[in-house]
């Protein structure tokens, strides 16, 4: 195998993210839905000699030491491999919006040169690799929907109905650290259960970093009217500026200023690369 072209990293959204404590050590202990959509990246792998790596951006301009690369790094530093590569990346989910682009990007990084460079590692040994690039990224190498606990290290795998979705990023983008370090964010949300919210599902829960996120990027708020506006209950998703709402029958096509985004979004059964471990215990 030389090459792999046509790679998806799909993006995700928080149903819900509710944070129900923080540990000694200051990490906050989180409560959340991840659920797969049809938004995705695309990378194309050539494989090169003399574990030269590299990377070519065909769309938006990424930062030159980006999780992409990072996670081709660590993969070579971790197996000795001498093979090289040269990755152009099609970049479409926005950066900053809290749909775990970069992390979906290290995923499908690993995912592939496991493939490529003929590795034969299993979805136990990527996923710590993986969490030294993020706390997302087992997540995308799993790649089902999940109810996700804890610092994101527990991942419980859930079955979501089909859905569609109106998904909108502002141009504005926030910091995680500016929200973490908010002195008015809740941080003592009740815990739930995964029965509680599948007897609700698009309906439950909401996002504890929303009202710090709207006082600190107005455009968050703005784009949550949008969607009010239609007609729609729309949330925050993750830590960053996109918003979203489950659409329902009848809804009216949602309009953004200039330079937003806006997009209809399917939900996914499972990421395309689902089995593209050496051994997918994750079924």
């Amino acid at each position: 195998m030389k090459s792999l072209h046509d790679v998806p990293a799909p993006a995700k959204l928080n149903l819900f993210l509710h944070i129900t404590g923080r540990r000694d050590d200051g990490y906050h202990l989180l409560e959340s839905v991840f659920m797969l959509i049809d938004w995705c990246d695309t990378l194309h792998f050539e494989k090169r000699p003399n574990a030269v790596i590299s990377r070519e951006d065909l769309t938006v301009k990424l930062p030159a030491d980006d999780l992409i690369t990072r996670a081709a790094r660590l993969l070579q530093q971790h197996t000795g491999c001498t093979e090289g590569v040269h990755i152009a990346v099609e970049k479409r989910i926005p950066a900053q919006a809290g749909m775990g682009g970069g992390s979906s990007d290290a995923a499908t990084c690993l995912l592939a040169l496991n493939q490529l460079w003929n590795l034969k590692l299993d979805l136990p040994r990527l996923e710590k690799l993986g969490l030294q690039l993020g706390a997302d990224v087992p997540f995308f190498l799993r790649g089902r929907n999940a109810w996700v606990e804890g610092v994101g290290e527990k991942i419980t795998p859930i079955e979501l109905p089909r859905a569609d979705f109106y998904v909108i990023k502002p141009s504005a983008g926030i910091e995680t650290s500016q929200i973490f370090a908010h002195a008015s964010l809740k941080r003592d949300t009740n815990a739930a259960t995964i029965a509680v919210f599948a007897a609700q599902t698009y309906d439950f829960g909401h996002n504890d970093l929303q009202a710090v996120v709207e006082t600190l990027c107005p455009d968050v708020k703005h784009a949550l009217k949008v969607l009010n506006d239609a007609g729609l209950d729309g949330k925050m998703t993750g830590s960053g500026s996109a918003v979203f709402a489950h659409c329902k029958p009848g809804t009216q096509t949602v309009l953004v200023p200039d330079h937003w985004t806006v997009r209809r979004c399917s939900n996914l059964d499972a990421h395309p690369l689902v089995g593209w471990a050496a051994s997918d215990n994750y079924r």
